[in-house]
């Protein structure tokens, strides 16, 4: 019980990071233009499906 308890706490905490650095990854970008947008990379919940191999057709 005590491993479960401790893989969910490691894991939850690894998602919390990864949102921080999303935000810090916005925040510098806003902050400094001359380096240009944030861009995103669309995974498999973006545009492109991973069903089709991640592919994306134009049109």
């Amino acid at each position: 019980m005590l491993k479960f308890l401790l893989a969910s706490l490691v894991i939850m905490v690894v998602l919390t990071g990864w949102v921080l650095v999303q935000q810090m990854a916005r925040r510098f970008a806003r902050n400094h233009p001359e380096f240009g947008p944030y861009v995103e990379k669309a995974g498999c919940g973006g545009h492109c499906s991973c069903a089709r191999g991640g592919s994306c057709r134009n049109g």
